[in-house]
């Protein structure tokens, strides 16, 4: 019988509400939003989409480093952007990360992220 675990880590900004920042269930990861904020305090790594781009994405990478996967082990992402004219400046970090080895996603515009942020980003990984 499969059952779900939660996953926490340390090294991510903590939750800011009553959710986990990962489940693991079956073979497959699946992450709450990861915002571009730091995790030793949660204030946010950058007042602009690319660093805020780079540390959602490595806030992503940490938490599936404790769910036991990776970066490489994604298979879905969605980018949620406060305004779509960032999407360039997302993409262009994205792509550092996933490369040749880039995951499906979608890419949306939101009216609002947690704390006005400009991009969350969440994922389904395989575990490893």
């Amino acid at each position: 019988m499969n059952q779900k675990k939660i996953i926490l880590s340390d090294k991510i900004p903590q939750p800011i509400g009553p959710y986990s920042p990962a489940i693991a269930a079956g073979n497959l990861i699946f992450t709450s939003g990861q915002l571009g904020t730091l995790p030793e305090n949660g204030q946010p790594a950058s007042d602009e989409i690319r660093g805020q781009t780079r540390q959602a994405i490595l806030n992503l990478q940490a938490v599936l480093e404790a769910a036991g996967s990776s970066l490489g082990q994604v298979v879905k992402t969605t980018v949620f952007l406060r305004d779509m004219n960032d999407f360039p400046a997302m993409n262009e970090i994205y792509a550092e990360f996933f490369g040749e080895n880039s995951p499906a996603r979608s890419a949306i515009q939101v009216a609002r992220l947690p704390k006005d942020l400009a991009v969350e980003i969440e994922a389904i990984a395989l575990t490893l």
